[in-house]
């Protein structure tokens, strides 16, 4: 799923292309993608986009009578530009936008799930409803954050992918922040030291910002086309059985639902290795504990 640093690069690039121009006309392929009624997305034809705003992992477009369209990419949708409209995108669409001036906007989503959203609002009222409340990690304040993190008793893992208390932060960079905070994903968020937290404070913005400047430069004046949660240059994230790159030790993970979590049990739990289900299940009693106890057995999962 695109996070803070993907949204962004493309909010920029979308900036660039789309603000001051008119939607002449859109082509909705898959009706399953529009999750409102009223507007209906048709009164946006002949309208100026007058602005852009991110709302967590979603894009907003502001029209110039006051009506908001709201897209949320989920897991596999993607932005695709077209500077000519006769080259529109066509795989994998779900809805095309054409703009004044020929170019074209493509929402597209692989795979057969349809998560990818679109909502039309009519006004600002209408755009709160979609804001999930969590605080922009990298303008508040160290104390914003610390109150934002120890207001409930969760793990870190999911205290920092929580949209209600961090806005933007998604599974593949929350492995990042906690990997450069060298954290244990599992930590409960009201155990942690004021140092600590200072420390992940630090490791969020750090992490987001290299990411985004990253991403920033990779896209130059181009629109962005490779945009994955999955990036040869990260640390953890989708690294499982790869060394790591401050000790050299096997990642490891836990796998729950369609999502995984990647670590270091070097750098982030003490040398402990955190039960997989699947893989403690089925090991039971011979499931190591540690990494000298997986080394001195073989067993290290994915060396």
């Amino acid at each position: 799923m695109p996070e803070l640093p993907d949204i962004t690069v493309y909010l920029e690039a979308l900036e660039r292309r789309v603000v001051g121009r008119v939607l002449e006309k859109l082509r909705v392929v898959d009706v399953f993608v529009l999750r409102t009624a009223i507007p209906p997305i048709g009164a946006l034809e002949g309208m100026r986009v007058v602005a852009l705003r991110r709302l967590g992992k979603r894009i907003a477009f502001r029209f110039e009578d006051g009506k908001w369209l709201v897209v949320h990419l989920m897991i596999a949708g993607r932005w695709q530009w077209s500077d000519t409209a006769a080259k529109a995108v066509t795989r994998n669409a779900l809805a095309t936008f054409f703009f004044s001036g020929g170019g074209s906007l493509t929402l597209t989503e692989a795979g057969t799930k349809r998560r990818a959203s679109l909502h039309v609002v009519a006004d600002e009222a209408g755009l709160a409803a979609h804001k999930r409340g969590g605080i922009d990690v990298l303008t508040c304040t160290a104390e914003e954050f610390a109150a934002a993190l120890t207001r409930e008793n969760h793990t870190l893992k999911r205290a920092l992918t929580d949209p209600g208390l961090f806005s933007g932060v998604g599974n593949a960079y929350s492995d990042e922040i906690l990997h450069a905070a060298k954290l244990s994903p599992v930590t409960l968020t009201q155990k942690l030291t004021a140092k600590e937290i200072a420390r992940l404070g630090e490791a969020t913005r750090s992490v987001l910002e290299a990411w985004t400047e990253r991403l920033r430069k990779e896209a130059g004046e181009g629109f962005p086309a490779k945009v994955t949660a999955f990036r040869p240059e990260m640390a953890v994230h989708g690294k499982f059985g790869q060394p790591c790159p401050m000790c050299g030790t096997a990642v490891q993970r836990i796998q729950y639902a369609e999502n995984e979590v990647n670590y270091c049990p070097r750098c982030q739990t003490g040398g402990k290795l955190l039960a997989d289900r699947s893989l403690s299940r089925l090991l039971k009693a011979d499931w190591p504990k540690t990494i000298e106890e997986a080394e001195a057995a073989g067993k290290l999962p994915g060396a």
